[in-house]
């Protein structure tokens, strides 16, 4: 009689809470503002704020990459959280705008913190990427697989903007946001993530060029590949099906309502949506956190960076629910409820 095979081994411990223990950010200290856009666009301050919200951006420096922002907003959580860099079991850095297209972003960050300990991997769903990579965590942790894990939404836009498209320039800007994520006792943490894509809208936002399917190349340099591409009407409209969709589709889950949520931390793409989803949901604007007018768009790093701003701005409390919510390019979509 043939023996039975060995079955693998699984682990009888319970799954555990996740919490963000701490969070940081940073932009880069150059500031466009919309009257230096009207110098090199045929656009105007006031053309720019009543369509999008936005007043100013900040770019990174010439050779400030989009890992030495990210190291930055590593750090400043680290700090808040008072964790070494031997601590760090995961790194993940969600970007479209990777220091190169390999080695990963993350292990860059890795090299520049000193996290000798640490697994590193990209995270690649555009504006969704840090939500993405929350949930990622929340798998790992809360099955024992890693104890403290490093997320970062970092990109350097102005690397692949078209400066001559007054319709795409003007929306979008450089920066980075992290988060350290752990089981922390006697909380909820991180409640519940909604994560969807639909793909038949790839091409409504986008940068045609530079991989595998139209490589750079002598002969299309001047077609300008490698820079965003965005059906603007077409955006805005699947954005605030998306999210709305998205937000419902976690509450339900959370067994919350919008009434229970102390904040909300949308995407800061652009005020219109925003507003959109405002009135969608019945949640009033006071409610909702946004800072876009002061950054644009900075796609990964937009719910990071404000996630660290309403944090350190005192917009949530210990035990408040947190509504997180985006959108990007693929097109991705996702939504988290956080008990803070």
């Amino acid at each position: 009689m043939r023996s039975s095979p060995p079955q693998p081994r699984r682990s009888d411990k319970a799954r555990r809470t996740v919490s963000v223990v701490a969070t940081g950010s940073y932009v880069p200290e150059r500031v466009v503002t919309n009257k230096d856009l009207e110098k090199i666009v045929d656009t105007s301050d006031e053309w720019i704020q009543s369509r999008t919200g936005i007043r100013e951006r900040r770019i990174a420096a010439a050779d400030e990459a989009t890992s030495d922002m990210a190291t930055k907003a590593a750090l400043r959580a680290m700090e808040q959280a008072d964790i070494k860099a031997e601590e760090i079991d995961l790194i993940m850095v969600a970007t479209v705008t990777p220091d190169m297209l390999f080695p990963a972003t993350a292990c860059l960050v890795q090299r520049n913190l000193g996290a000798v300990r640490a697994a590193c991997f990209d995270v690649s769903a555009a504006c969704s990427g840090f939500l993405y990579a929350m949930e990622i965590a929340q798998q790992f942790i809360s099955t024992h697989v890693f104890n403290t894990i490093l997320i970062i939404g970092a990109d350097k836009l102005s690397s692949i903007a078209d400066w001559s498209d007054r319709n795409t320039c003007v929306l979008f800007g450089d920066g980075a946001g992290a988060a350290i994520l752990r089981n922390r006792a006697s909380s909820h943490g991180v409640i519940t993530t909604h994560m969807g894509s639909d793909g038949e809208f790839a091409d409504i936002l986008m940068m045609p060029g530079g991989g595998s399917r139209t490589p750079i190349k002598a002969e299309n340099v001047g077609q300008k590949l490698n820079t965003i591409k965005m059906q603007g009407k077409e955006t805005y409209k699947q954005a605030v099906k998306a999210m709305s969709h998205a937000a419902d589709r976690a509450l339900e889950a959370a067994g919350l309502k919008y009434d229970d949520i102390a904040c909300v931390i949308p995407h800061q793409a652009n005020i219109r949506i925003i507003e959109a989803i405002s009135h969608r949901m019945k949640v009033p604007m006071e409610k909702f956190f946004v800072n876009l007018e002061k950054y644009g768009n900075t796609s990964a790093a937009a719910v990071a960076i404000a996630l660290d701003e309403a944090h350190r701005a005192g917009r949530f409390r210990i035990g408040d629910y947190v509504l997180l919510v985006v959108f990007g390019g693929g097109l991705t979509w996702a939504s988290s409820v956080i008990q803070w």
